[in-house]
């Protein structure tokens, strides 16, 4: 549970970085207060990445492993390209009248923002095959990675419960970091920088899980 927590926790606030979802939350946040923001974000994301995890799982389980790798790290290699592309959203995807009060209303904004979106995606990749990190590293893993950090196997209760927590807090971080900073520079943040770094780094992963996998 703790090494799929904490794989869950990094890759997705690297996702988060520069998404459509962490901009929607810069908006939002200059029209809430922060912690309303951070709130209905994390009410939003624990539902919606629940699913993705219980769905991942659950189809991770049904692919045979040398597959499940190659899929896992193709769809890293697909993450980087979406991330170096870049997203952006506009002004008006934010609801203007809160119709349920600043935290429902930005839920609901927040979840329908996340449908289909790389993160929720992401979730899934991670839910299905949580050890990928692991076997990225090949046979030298058990060198580095403690005892206690096992890759857990796809499907299994505690892997659900380390994505599921990680994604959610990885989300959570990634958003309240930008609204935080947003708030202090005037929005002004490096996007562009910020996209390129962390679309490079998922190209690499999925890279190194498809060539570690043979290692």
């Amino acid at each position: 549970m703790i090494y799929a927590f904490v794989v869950a926790t990094v890759l997705i606030t690297l996702a988060e970085l520069g998404d459509k979802t962490q901009l929607l939350a810069l908006v939002l946040a200059t029209r809430y207060k922060a912690w309303q923001v951070l709130l209905g974000i994390f009410g939003a994301t624990v539902l919606i990445h629940f699913f993705s995890t219980l769905v991942g799982g659950a189809v991770g389980g049904l692919i045979p492993q040398t597959l499940l790798s190659w899929i896992a790290g193709l769809l890293f290699i697909g993450f980087g390209a979406w991330t170096l592309r870049g997203d952006s959203v506009d002004e008006n995807d934010a609801p203007k009248q809160p119709r349920f009060g600043p935290i429902v209303t930005v839920g609901i904004a927040f979840f329908l923002a996340e449908l289909g979106d790389k993160t929720q995606i992401m979730t899934m990749t991670i839910a299905a095959d949580p050890g990928a990190a692991l076997r990225s590293f090949g046979g030298f893993a058990s060198a580095w990675i403690p005892a206690g950090l096992s890759a857990p196997r796809a499907g299994s209760v505690p892997a659900f419960w380390g994505v599921w927590m990680g994604s959610t807090l990885g989300m959570v971080i990634a958003d309240g970091v930008a609204i935080v900073v947003g708030n202090v520079l005037g929005k002004n943040l490096p996007e562009r920088l910020i996209t390129r770094i962390s679309g490079v780094v998922f190209v690499l992963f999925g890279v190194a899980i498809i060539v570690g996998q043979y290692l």
